[in-house]
C-alpha cells in the first residue's frame, strides 16, 4: 500500500521557499502522518523526530538541504497528527523500529539515508537489529498485510483436540478437554481456536542469560521451584550450561528446589502430585513475612 501525499503547501524562511506535501499512510490502528519535501526521484532521506516532538522539528532544516533530495519526515505513532497506538499497547523502541519498517516498505525504498534527532537517532541506531527482532517485525508486518487472506480454520471438535495434543503431547485426554473449554468457540460448521494467531509470531524481546540471572538476583520474595523430571528442561534444549546456571542462581537466592516425577503439565494432568507441596510452602511463608523481609533489605541499603 503506497502512502498518499496531499495538502500541498509551502514553507517560508527568510532565505528560501520549499514546497511540502502531507504524508499519509494507513496502518492497522489508524494512520501515520508526516511531511514530504523534494522530487519523487530524489535521493531518499527518512527523518525521525525526537520524543514528544513531530515531523515539524525538521521544517526549518530541510529547506536548507539539497533541493533535489527526497525527504520524508514522519510523525511517530502517538506524536503529531499520527494515530495513537491502541489501548493496552506500549510505546517501545522495537515498535518504533517496526513503524519505520512499515513506512520504508510502503515507500518501496531499498536504500536510504536517515536523519534522526534525539529519540529518532536512537531508533535509527537499532534499525540494524538482532536476528530475532528482525524476524518478529517481519512476521508482524507480513501478517498485517495479509488481512484479506486470513481465514479462521474450522475444525471438528476431535480434530481441534488432535491439534492441541500434537502441540502439547503430554496432555491427557481430560486435560485437553479442560483447555478446549476456553480454547475453541463454536461456529457454523464446527469449531475455531480462540487464541490470537499473532502469539505464534517471533517474540521480538529476548533477554540474554546474563540479564536473566541479574533479574533473578533482584527477586526478594521466597521462591519454590518445582522441576518435573520430564518437564521444561527435557522439552526444550537450552544452550550448554544454561540450565545449571539458572538453578545455581536460585540456589544462591536460597530458593526451595524440588525435583518431582511428572511432565510439563503435571499441575493439570496430576494436580494431586503437587497440591500439598504448594499448600505447605505457601502456608509456611506468609505474604507479610515476605514484605517485612523486603523492607529489611531495602532499609539496610539506605
Amino acid at each position: 500500500m503506497l502512502p498518499a501525499f496531499t495538502s500541498l503547501r509551502h514553507f517560508s524562511t527568510t532565505t528560501m521557499r520549499r514546497a511540502v506535501s502531507e504524508f499519509r499512510m494507513t496502518v492497522p490502528w489508524g494512520e501515520m502522518r508526516g511531511q514530504v519535501w523534494g522530487p519523487s526521484n530524489g535521493r531518499p532521506v527518512l527523518c525521525l523526530h525526537g520524543w514528544a516532538d513531530n515531523s515539524g522539528t525538521f521544517s526549518t532544516l530541510i529547506p536548507l538541504l539539497p533541493k533535489d533530495w527526497r525527504f520524508v519526515a514522519i510523525d511517530f505513532p502517538g506524536h503529531g497528527l499520527s494515530s495513537h497506538r491502541p489501548d493496552g499497547c506500549l510505546y517501545t523502541f522495537p515498535l518504533y523500529v517496526a513503524d519505520v519498517r512499515r513506512v520504508v516498505e510502503a515507500l518501496q525504498w531499498k536504500q536510504f539515508s536517515i536523519i534522526g534527532h534525539s529519540m529518532g537517532g536512537n531508533v535509527a541506531g537499532i534499525t540494524d537489529m538482532f536476528k530475532n527482532m528482525r524476524k518478529g517485525i517481519d512476521d508482524q508486518i507480513h501478517y498485517d498485510n495479509k488481512t484479506d487472506e486470513r481465514k479462521e480454520r474450522v475444525y471438528t471438535y476431535e480434530k481441534a483436540k488432535e491439534r492441541l495434543k500434537a502441540a502439547n503431547p503430554f496432555l491427557s485426554d481430560q486435560s485437553a478437554d479442560i483447555l478446549l473449554e476456553r480454547a475453541v468457540r463454536e461456529v457454523e460448521g464446527g469449531f475455531v481456536f480462540t487464541r490470537d494467531f499473532r502469539i505464534n509470531l517471533k517474540n521480538i524481546v529476548n533477554n540474554n542469560i546474563e540479564q536473566c540471572l541479574h533479574m533473578l538476583s533482584l527477586v526478594k520474595a521466597r521462591v519454590m521451584l518445582l522441576l518435573a523430571k520430564d518437564g521444561l528442561f527435557k522439552m526444550f534444549t537450552l544452550p550448554n550450561g544454561y540450565g545449571d546456571r539458572i538453578q545455581k542462581s536460585w540456589t544462591d537466592q536460597k530458593a526451595t528446589i524440588l525435583n518431582i516425577e511428572g511432565d510439563h503439565h503435571i499441575h493439570l494432568n496430576k494436580p494431586e502430585s503437587v497440591a500439598s507441596i504448594i499448600t505447605d510452602f505457601l502456608q509456611s511463608h506468609s505474604p507479610d513475612e515476605t514484605e517485612n523481609e523486603s523492607n529489611k533489605n531495602q532499609s539496610s541499603k539506605l
